[in-house]
């Protein structure tokens, strides 16, 4: 059996298949001791929906955990509004729409629908703007679903030592930076 894959992985995988490698060793570790702003801010938007405080109707489901046995893959939604099929799941500030963004909603879809839940409509939502962004449903973009597909599939033959960095922008903007031996920063 292959292993699991995180939900969050997704979008961390894009950046760098390395970070997931870091994810998994300081694991237990204050998080205070490597994370920068951005990842401090998002943890702290996501703290009304980690405590079950977003909404108290009974038809909003809030930080619960899915599984889709099709892909392998295991998580967090945010929100799913039951009675209205809206997945919505929470950004700090979004500023684009990023590839990680759409594959972790379709990650959640895939898992509600296994679940037996009814997704009509997938959102990202931006916390700082109050800005909500549609996503298409993945039958409706059969091209980012497949590559979605090709993703979790390069995940699971993912080989960390056959791997090397080549954006050193990626690099400059990782919290792992410091520790990691792939790094492109001198």
């Amino acid at each position: 059996m292959e292993e699991i894959i995180l939900i969050s992985y997704l979008n961390d995988f894009i950046f760098c298949p390395v970070s997931i490698y870091f994810h998994k060793l300081y694991g237990n570790l204050d998080k205070t001791l490597y994370q920068n702003s951005p990842q401090i801010n998002g943890t702290n938007a996501h703290k009304a929906i980690d405590n079950h405080n977003y909404s108290s109707r009974k038809n909003i489901l809030q930080s619960i955990n899915v599984y889709s046995e099709e892909f392998g893959i295991e998580g967090k939604i945010d929100i799913f509004d039951i009675e209205n099929g809206i997945l919505t799941e929470r950004k700090n500030k979004v500023v684009k729409i990023y590839a990680g963004y759409i594959y972790q909603v379709y990650a959640q879809y895939y898992a509600l629908v296994e679940m037996g839940y009814i997704v009509n409509k997938i959102r990202i939502h931006s916390i700082k703007d109050n800005k909500n962004y549609n996503i298409k449903l993945p039958y409706e973009d059969k091209e980012t679903d497949l590559r979605f597909r090709n993703l979790i599939k390069e995940i699971h033959e993912f080989q960390i030592e056959n791997f090397v960095q080549t954006n050193a922008a990626k690099c400059k903007n990782c919290i792992y930076e410091p520790s990691c031996d792939r790094s492109l920063i001198c």
